[in-house]
């Protein structure tokens, strides 16, 4: 199901929602009285060609940009009455990798494991299945760019948090990599999870809360 923009509107029940935001960057409107909202249990794809403004639209849904315009609201109330509530509750990876490079990737889900207290697991079957066997014990400075990408997505097995906003996951990823992310992805959203992404790559999830919404270039 395809969802244009400014037909999705807040609700009570929604997790997320967006009303009448605008975003302006270089003197040029990226987009312009936009509404969305999404629910627990629900993925929410945004589409739109490069310079559209995906990427400015998940940063001001996380909370790290303000838009022109319009207003969002966490749980039925605004962002800003409940910042702290909303921060606490929300998994963000953007285009920066947001790990620590002077620790190995094994170190690094383990510290993130640590920080939700959450019980060890089977952590170098994980980044295998990421594509970094054999680079669990090199630090991180020493990986490419794809392969830092590899052990940020790897957050997403250490994170408590119901709603996930992810800007291009899928990036520098194998099939099997991806087809791994996409089935943790389904495990999260069957357990009241949500998830707001952008992706360049088809999505092969067989899920009934799929929706997207299209950002159309503005010139």
């Amino acid at each position: 199901m395809d969802l244009t923009q400014s037909t999705l509107n807040h609700t009570p029940a929604a997790l997320l929602s967006a009303s009448g935001l605008s975003c302006v960057k270089q003197d040029r409107v990226l987009f312009e009285q936009l509404s969305l909202s999404v629910s627990a249990g629900q993925l929410l794809q945004i589409k739109g060609k490069n310079g559209a403004g995906k990427s400015s639209l998940l940063r001001i849904l996380a909370g790290l940009a303000r838009p022109e315009e319009g207003e969002l609201y966490y749980q039925g109330r605004p962002l800003s009455d409940v910042s702290a509530d909303y921060a606490a509750n929300l998994c963000f990876i953007g285009h920066h990798s947001g790990i620590h490079e002077q620790l190995t990737a094994l170190e690094n889900l383990r510290f993130w494991r640590a920080a939700t207290d959450l019980k060890p697991a089977d952590d170098l079957a994980l980044l295998a299945s990421l594509g970094l066997a054999g680079l669990e014990d090199i630090p991180c400075r020493m990986l490419s760019a794809g392969q830092q990408r590899r052990v940020s997505l790897a957050r997403l097995w250490a994170s408590r948090a119901q709603l996930w906003i992810l800007d291009e996951p899928f990036t520098a990823l194998d099939q099997t990599a991806i087809g791994t992310l996409q089935q943790h992805f389904i495990a999260h959203l069957e357990q009241g999870g949500a998830i707001i992404l952008t992706t360049h790559q088809p999505l092969s999830l067989q899920y009934a809360g799929l929706f997207a919404l299209e950002i159309h270039y503005r010139w």
